[in-house]
């Protein structure tokens, strides 16, 4: 059996002329081969490499992400009827925009519907909801109705966010499964609730920042900028001048309350009610004061 030369570019018997092999032709081969050409060690197959000059460096192609879901915080202003939206409704509606119309120009609107039993065909959210929107409020949604209003809701393009507002749920909304509880298993729930934490913020909040306490109460040390929002499901202590929009307790926790050194707040808002600054009067204090909830209404007093 006659042996095979073994060298890459040749296939030539043992004996034969070894022209395609020689060192010579080897040589002069690599000198014509175009830049960038090279034979892949142990296979046969060539690799041509592409190479750009961009401050030396190779060009690559950036792989791109054609979308990401991201779970985002945004504060709604919840619009609470109670009875129909008639021509009154409106009446009252118009003159709060006069008093503060930059505060509700395209906002982000939630219709409570807890005390608008009578307001439940399509028609009546649509119409409603046209209405809203005429006047530049961004109706985009309903609450705290019954299941025959989150139908129409739905009907009306409107979405139906989960009962909420620290206001009690009524019988017809609350899950019928009355069977007492397995103690252990209420104790393992309980266990398994998140505690509550303080998040410190140790630097001022810039315009268009928003600083969100989910869980407890919110401590930022420095000023918060007009423009800028705090919000918790807490206390919020500000120690610095406090611009901006600040809503503490934004889970229905009315004894929430809120603390700073300087007031001038473009909104305070305490578990869903809240006061502009046009709304607040002029002897109001405005060093070292707190904000709490008392009859359904904010108080502003100094801090003793």
């Amino acid at each position: 059996m006659a042996r095979v030369c073994q060298t890459r570019l040749c296939s030539s018997k043992i004996g034969e002329r070894h022209g395609r092999c020689s060192p010579e032709r080897l040589l002069r081969d690599t000198k014509q081969r175009p830049a960038g050409f090279s034979r892949a060690r142990g296979s046969d197959r060539t690799a041509v490499q592409a190479q750009g000059k961009n401050n030396g460096a190779t060009r690559r192609v950036a792989s791109v992400k054609p979308l990401q879901v991201r779970g985002r915080f945004f504060t709604a202003i919840a619009l609470h009827l109670t009875g129909r939206a008639d021509q009154a409704f409106f009446d009252a509606l118009d003159e709060k925009l006069l008093q503060t119309p930059l505060f509700f120009e395209n906002a982000p609107l939630v219709l409570d519907l807890e005390e608008s039993q009578g307001l439940g065909g399509p028609r009546d959210l649509a119409d409603l909801a046209e209405a809203l929107r005429a006047r530049r409020l961004s109706v985009f949604g309903v609450q705290n109705g019954t299941a025959e209003q989150a139908e129409a809701a739905i009907a009306a393009g409107l979405v139906v966010l989960p009962p909420g507002g620290g206001r009690s749920v009524p019988l017809e909304r609350v899950s019928r499964d009355h069977s007492p509880r397995d103690p252990k298993q209420a104790l393992a729930a309980a266990a398994a609730e998140p505690l509550p934490t303080t998040r410190l913020i140790t630097q001022p909040v810039r315009s268009g920042q928003t600083i969100f306490a989910d869980r407890g109460d919110l401590i930022i040390i420095g000023p918060v900028s007009s423009g800028a929002e705090i919000i918790a499901s807490g206390n919020i202590h500000v120690y610095g001048r406090l611009r901006g929009r600040a809503l503490a307790g934004v889970n229905g926790d009315t004894t929430a309350r809120i603390f700073c050194n300087a007031l001038d707040a473009e909104l305070l808002a305490i578990a869903g009610l809240y006061t502009t600054s046009e709304a607040l009067a002029a002897d109001t204090p405005r060093q070292f004061v707190q904000v709490f909830l008392e009859d359904e209404k904010l108080r502003v007093e100094t801090l003793k």
